[in-house]
């Protein structure tokens, strides 16, 4: 990334280590010539420095650093709002399958992305979009997946859900899933979903605690358009997006899944290959 000239920086809230590396960061890169961006978080760790709302950091940069976890990247991911802007994202601690970059490593690998040395690992998007008496109210982009799960504490939620028009299930569940494969070692790994290594072209559906055994997840080709109808009384049923942003729905709403056109360009470090994070985070047998 020779070219490089302005950066964004979005870090996680309330984090101690973020309050220690940014002031460090932020000198790194100006130090370098190179213009910074920052979120309102970010800014507050620098002392007097002017920031941004998260939407608007990455606007003309060529490069957008994150520092936190998977769920600040998830946030990031949705601020890029389908710009190609690569995005390196350094780990804080915790389990952090996406977010492979150390803090240790965070100025070898920068040095390495500004002199286009970087590998890129892309991850295709999820467009969603909420449906009320055939009018689109609302739409979303994901990179885990989209879910859909009983508002309230005991009752379960019926939902019918059509693959290319065809009727793949009526689901009497505590909700169900729809992954992309990076999102499938998320939500969907843990209500006992497949794991989908992120080249695959595919979505997979995941039940959550499904009121008959046999419905087990189904995984489609990600060219299908998903929709599923909510049975569910006014408010019975909430829609969620990467488990961060979301909203209530009605009865005979529906919900249609289809490929973003969107691909999340993710810097990977040269050593991290998908399944040494696997056998590192899920503390698989090694010999």
């Amino acid at each position: 990334m020779p070219d490089t000239r302005t950066v964004g920086v979005i870090a996680k809230p309330r984090a101690d280590q973020a309050r220690r590396l940014v002031p460090e960061l932020l000198r790194w890169l100006e130090a370098r010539g190179l213009q910074v961006r920052c979120d309102e978080f970010t800014a507050e760790y620098a002392g007097e420095r002017p920031g941004l709302p998260r939407e608007q950091v990455p606007e003309g940069c060529e490069l957008l650093v994150v520092l936190g976890g998977d769920g600040t990247l998830l946030a990031a991911a949705r601020a890029l709002k389908g710009r190609e802007v690569p995005l390196l994202a350094v780990n804080l601690g915790g389990l952090g399958f996406l977010t492979a970059i150390s803090t240790d490593e965070i100025f070898p690998e920068l040095e390495r992305a500004l002199r286009g040395e970087h590998r890129i690992g892309q991850r295709r998007m999820l467009h969603c979009e909420l449906h009320r008496g055939g009018v689109m109210i609302s739409a979303y982009e994901a990179l885990n997946d989209v879910v859909l799960t009983k508002a309230s504490i005991a009752r379960m939620i019926d939902l019918d859900t059509y693959v290319d028009a065809q009727l793949v299930c009526a689901y009497k569940a505590d909700g169900l899933i729809v992954s992309t494969p990076t999102g499938s070692t998320a939500y969907s790994l843990s209500a006992g979903g497949p794991i989908i290594f992120p080249r695959v072209s595919a979505l997979c559906l995941t039940p959550i605690s499904p009121h008959t055994f046999t419905n087990r997840p189904v995984i489609v080709p990600d060219a299908s358009v998903i929709r599923i109808v909510n049975h569910a009384e006014d408010g019975g049923t909430y829609l969620t997006i990467d488990g961060q942003v979301g909203e209530p729905l009605k009865r005979s709403d529906e919900v249609i899944c289809r490929r973003s056109d969107h691909v999340l360009q993710l810097i990977r470090p040269p050593r991290a290959h998908f399944f040494d994070v696997l056998r590192q985070k899920l503390k698989w047998g090694e010999r």
